[in-house]
């Protein structure tokens, strides 16, 4: 699971607990007005294929964490419950999507998403 905040005009994602070594990352870190867009999807997780899996780990339907390469984008992914998904689209930075885990979705997209910047 992970944590969003907006600190410095960043938005900073830590990843917790056990998921630190399945990921092989600590904490993300990307400038907000890299970040175009912040939103809750459950069904993004619901196909077991999540890409080539260059770091991290993947048991279908248990764990999804790490580096993922997936029609040409990099993807870093910790999921253990799609319910719980968000999924933040990126630009000028190695991921182009972060597909995480959080405690409360749609409270996550409406505390991150004012703090971004307007398109």
């Amino acid at each position: 699971m992970t944590r969003m905040t907006v600190s410095d005009g960043n938005l900073i994602v830590e990843v917790e607990g056990w998921d630190k070594l399945w990921s092989l990352k600590c904490q993300l870190v990307i400038p907000k007005n890299h970040v175009l867009r912040v939103y809750a999807d459950s069904s993004i997780a619901e196909n077991w294929w999540k890409g080539l899996r260059v770091a991290g780990t993947h048991v279908p339907g248990v764990i999804a964490a790490g580096t993922f390469y997936h029609h040409g984008e990099w993807v870093f992914w910790d999921m253990h419950r799609p319910e719980r998904a968000v999924v933040i689209d990126l630009r000028d930075e190695r991921y182009k999507k972060l597909i995480i885990e959080v405690p409360d979705p749609a409270e996550a997209v409406a505390r991150i998403q004012p703090m971004l910047p307007k398109a």
